[in-house]
């Protein structure tokens, strides 16, 4: 329910909200900081690892066991550790394989939540889907879930690029939480997505009825992701962003490509992330003779990511899918000129080829390795797509429009006849 002119109160859950562990990081980071300075309460339930929030941003931990933590993921939590029936499930779930995180989560959450229906006036879900959030629903709470994309697309893409079947097992054990997240998404009565092409995903995949999703695009901040012209660009430098190293994201592809550039000319690529111990990207950089042209960074801030995007002559977006892609808004905020593939909704947020970036399908080093050596030989075409990438971040896709925008939702699912006041 609004409340006279102090806008409304809204529990935000994050099952992991590290901005490093990915895109809903982020997402929780940025909306929770512009909510707050349209004039909402908002406060961040979230569980490790713990997300950065913004001064004005209330925080609530919800403790796990942290099992996939560093340095030793998939570790043995100590006997004294387990502190109820919650901690035991989550650490079967583990042991057969499973992710409980989304789960156990929601089941906490919902303990934490309960009695407190006069504190918020709504709940805002960041993709967790747990049967702790239909228990919420069926506590009384009005609830809002973001569905970034369908992370059937996520299990789908794994499965295919799985080399064994003990692999194929295993990867379907771990997304045994997706049944889980169909039959609660589908009783949420409004969805968040952040593009046309993720809502049609989560309507064909996830069973979610059309009427009840609504497109909400993300965005970047244009005052902290900005050109640096005060930074020289390093020739032959491309840059991309990987920070969960897995088949969709294109890694391996983006290798095979940056090899054939090699052929012609000086490159060097930079991978802003991590790569997995299990993962094809270091074997495949050993197979391409590519050790010394390829660096890792990881677990740097903000203002480093905008320097090294200063730096690259190129950015790079190889995903195979896309539910929406910050790392492309990213270097097009930086101006600098972006090669993407047309995986998911890439083709909607870069805009029209040759215009605001260069689109080659998915999965195709050949036509990846075109593109990039294109904007690596004609400076007058790198600046030309980077200043209209610019400008389109600008007029389209930033946090203070997700803010307003979200928060439009929040009022129509809390309409239901009765006026919510608009913060002033």
């Amino acid at each position: 329910m609004g409340r006279d002119r102090e806008g409304l109160r809204v529990a935000f859950l994050a099952y992991r909200g590290n901005p490093h562990s990915g895109g809903q990081g982020v997402y929780t980071r940025h909306l929770t900081r512009e909510l707050t300075a349209l004039g909402h309460r908002v406060t961040v339930f979230a569980g490790q690892p713990y997300p950065v929030l913004d001064p004005g941003v209330g925080f609530v931990p919800v403790p796990s066991l942290d099992l996939y933590r560093e340095p030793d993921p998939f570790r043995v939590p100590w006997p004294w550790e387990f502190r109820d029936r919650i901690d035991v499930l989550e650490f079967a779930l583990m042991c057969t394989g499973g992710f409980p995180e989304p789960l156990t989560f929601s089941l906490r959450a919902r303990r934490l939540l309960t009695g407190r229906r006069g504190d918020f006036d709504l709940i805002h879900d960041n993709q967790c889907l747990g049967r702790g959030v239909a228990g919420m629903l069926d506590d009384g709470w009005p609830v809002v879930a973001t569905l970034h994309h369908p992370i059937t697309v996520d299990r789908e893409l794994d499965l295919a690029h799985a080399r064994t079947v003990r692999r194929r097992m295993t990867l379907r054990r771990w997304y045994g939480f997706l049944g889980m997240q169909k039959r609660v998404a589908a009783m949420v009565p409004r969805v968040i997505t952040v593009s046309s092409s993720s809502a049609a995903d989560i309507v064909a995949q996830m069973g979610v009825d059309a009427g009840r999703v609504r497109v909400v695009p993300v965005g970047v901040d244009a005052s902290r992701f900005r050109p640096r012209p005060d930074v020289a660009r390093v020739p032959g430098r491309i840059m991309t962003t990987a920070s969960a190293d897995v088949p969709m994201k294109g890694l391996v592809p983006l290798l095979e490509a940056v090899a054939k550039v090699r052929t012609e000319r000086d490159a060097e690529l930079v991978v802003i992330g991590r790569p997995r111990p299990e993962s094809r990207a270091e074997a495949t950089i050993d197979r391409l003779g590519l050790r010394g042209a390829v660096r890792f960074v990881s677990g740097v801030a903000d203002e480093e990511i905008v320097r090294l995007y200063a730096e690259a002559e190129v950015a790079v977006v190889p995903s195979l899918y896309e539910g929406f892609s910050l790392p492309a808004v990213e270097a097009m905020a930086c101006a600098v000129p972006l090669v993407a593939t047309t995986g998911g909704a890439l083709p909607e947020v870069v805009g029209r080829s040759g215009e605001t970036g260069l689109l080659v399908p998915p999965s195709d080093p050949g036509a990846l390795a075109a593109a990039l050596l294109l904007a690596l030989d004609d400076p007058e075409l790198r600046v030309r797509l980077g200043e209209a990438g610019r400008s389109r971040v600008l007029e389209r896709f930033t946090w203070q429009a997700t803010a307003r925008a979200t928060a439009e939702q929040y009022r129509e699912a809390l309409g239901a006849g009765r006026e919510v006041p608009l913060p002033c």
